[in-house]
């Protein structure tokens, strides 16, 4: 499992016109992307993770801070495009298979005592943001 993890003093997620997902003031905007062998303990380490890492203001976590996060599939995180002009996307594990680990990486910060907002599985979503820093880091379990 493979995220995103981005700073931010607000972040939204539209589909269609509609706002499906926002979190306002500091926070994390988390692009979470799932391979084949991915499983719901990975699920569960990276939100451990999510919730404790401390890359907000002052070094402190969200948890630190009870700061929200904003949740978002990617499968393009596991694109490869190191040949070639066309990226391939092999290592992304089909729909299937990642939605229900997505929602289980929500599911357990929601556990933690996490605010969680998120996009729409499959959607064509448009995410905006505002990153403070800015500040951008790879998280792998």
């Amino acid at each position: 499992m493979r995220a995103v993890v981005q700073r931010v003093d607000g972040a939204k997620v539209v589909v269609a016109g509609e706002t499906v997902g926002e979190i306002t003031g500091e926070g994390l905007c988390v692009l979470v992307g799932v391979t084949h062998d991915d499983t719901p303990e990975k699920a569960a380490q990276l939100a451990r993770k999510l919730w404790s890492v401390r890359v907000l203001e002052d070094e402190k976590s969200c948890s630190d801070v009870d700061a929200p996060l904003l949740v978002i599939s990617q499968f393009t995180l596991y694109g490869d495009a190191r040949k070639g002009r066309r990226p391939t996307w092999n290592a992304a594990a089909p729909g299937p298979v990642a939605e229900p680990l997505v929602d289980e990486v929500v599911a357990q910060l929601r556990k933690l005592g996490a605010h969680v907002e998120t996009g729409r599985f499959g959607a064509d979503m448009r995410v905006s943001l505002t990153n403070h820093g800015p500040f951008t880091v790879l998280v792998e379990v």
